[in-house]
């Protein structure tokens, strides 16, 4: 390595973990030469960690990338949810905020190790083409794509430019190829159904930039049915969250008055309180949400708040647990910090982190032939992760976390996992392709909620207080 190049290297070194320590604490403000004298003292151990292996690693290693992978640690060793965003993942991070994309409009996941399509986006190249739920994507532009980012990097591009995706579709001995060409994509996460005149059901799959807005439109199609709405079922499960603020929105909407949420960190200005404001259109239809272990962190904000006002009942599992709050600061070449500046309580006062929320009703998923004794307590929650943040700042951070093992031949914790395993993959199926009333009657969560509607309304009738 020549000298130039070294030089070159190193000083980019040095911006960059002076950005980090520049940035932590979004805003904090902190020069480094005011620093105390063990950081320059860490820093200069670091610098001469990065000169021994550069001169004499046994292989030649890429110094840009060393330092990527030393700031990450560094980063993610201070909780769960704090990250250096690289380029491309700080660029879906932006898509997810702005709620569109260029690409070709499908939902996929990664079942049984391959690319699966959820469902195409209706009114999108993908819909218009005849992909279906639960096709298996084989090939993007002749490539098999080696996991879920690489899929979805690939589909993307600019608008107007082609890509050629490959499938195949349980039933056909011959995949099929599709020449696909790239459009605006709005990035949907309301999916709604009538289940009964007079009874709607909304999933907000999760909270992106326009979720309140077409929350809102989905409410008011619902409401100027020819039946009044007379209840609500919100499902939250398995939403891992978005955007504080439309979490406090939505909230919003069905509240009057009021704290919603309270966030409190280290420093005054990452302290907050969210108050309801008096709505132009009074909502007062009963509701019932329904949360489990893979409801978090902004969907954990709405089932709290709401759940304190007495505005729902809350019926499912124990949620999973997140209520840490996290900022994203920009630096340079395209890469992001993440980083968690504060936690949040709900309206009386609850700290949800590792906690989650308790449901008021307890009620396990099931589907049919679903015999199973075991409920989601075998999922992953926060409490489980390492260097997890306590609910409190007077907690101490568990530096472990949940001891988490790998299978053992524990005949009962084996047996659990694979029901939990078979459980899973019948909930996806279930949730692959288009809403429909038959698919929602077969989820006993759903239909519990729908009883607890109609029973309110009968009783609301017949008994005086």
């Amino acid at each position: 390595m020549s000298l130039k190049k070294n030089r070159h290297i190193k000083l980019w070194m040095t911006v960059v973990i002076a950005a980090v320590f520049l940035t932590l604490g979004t805003g904090y403000y902190r020069d480094l030469s005011a620093s105390s004298e063990e950081t320059y003292k860490g820093l200069k151990v670091f610098s001469d960690v990065i000169d021994i292996i550069e001169n004499n690693y046994v292989d030649p290693v890429d110094t840009k990338d060393l330092i990527q992978k030393a700031v990450q640690g560094m980063v993610q060793s201070l909780d769960p949810h704090s990250s250096l965003l690289p380029p491309e993942a700080y660029e879906d991070l932006q898509i997810d905020s702005e709620g569109e994309f260029p690409g070709i409009g499908i939902h996929i996941t990664l079942q049984n190790g391959l690319v699966t399509v959820i469902s195409p986006i209706e009114g999108t190249p993908a819909f218009k083409a005849g992909i279906k739920a639960k096709d298996r994507i084989i090939k993007i532009n002749g490539v098999v794509p080696k996991d879920l980012r690489e899929a979805v990097s690939k589909m993307r591009g600019p608008k107007g430019t082609s890509v050629v995706v490959t499938v195949a579709r349980e039933g056909l001995s011959e995949p099929l190829e599709f020449t696909l060409t790239r459009d605006i994509i709005p990035v949907e996460s309301i999916k709604s159904l009538v289940i009964k005149p007079g009874y709607g059901y909304i999933w907000i799959t999760n909270f992106t930039g326009n979720t309140t807005d077409d929350f809102i439109k989905t409410l008011e199609k619902l409401e100027s049915g020819a039946t009044p709405l007379k209840g609500l079922i919100l499902d939250l499960r398995d939403n891992g969250g978005g955007l504080l603020t439309q979490a406090i929105k939505v909230s919003d909407i069905f509240l009057e008055e009021g704290k919603i949420l309270s966030i409190e960190g280290r420093l005054k200005k990452n302290s907050r309180i969210f108050t309801a404001h008096p709505d132009k259109v009074k909502r007062t239809y009963p509701m019932v949400i329904l949360i489990n272990s893979g409801s978090a962190s902004a969907s954990e904000i709405v089932a709290g708040a709401l759940q304190d006002h007495k505005r729902a009942l809350i019926l499912g599992t124990t949620s999973f647990g997140k209520g840490s709050v996290q900022s994203v600061e920009t630096l340079r070449d395209g890469y992001a910090l993440k980083l968690t500046i504060a936690r949040y309580y709900t309206p009386n006062g609850r700290s949800i982190q590792a906690k989650g929320i308790e449901p008021d009703i307890v009620l396990r998923h099931k589907t049919p032939g679903d015999e199973s004794i075991y409920d989601d307590e075998g999922t992953i929650k926060e409490k489980d992760l390492r260097n997890h943040l306590g609910a409190t700042s007077d907690e101490k951070k568990d530096g472990k976390g949940k001891d988490i093992q790998p299978d053992s031949d524990n005949k009962p914790d084996k047996d659990k996992k694979d029901i939990l395993k078979k459980k899973k993959s019948r909930e996806m199926d279930y949730r692959m392709g288009p809403l429909t009333v038959e698919g929602l009657q077969s989820d006993n969560q759903v239909m519990h909620g729908l009883e607890i509607l109609l029973s309110y309304e009968i009783f609301k009738d017949k008994i005086k207080p």
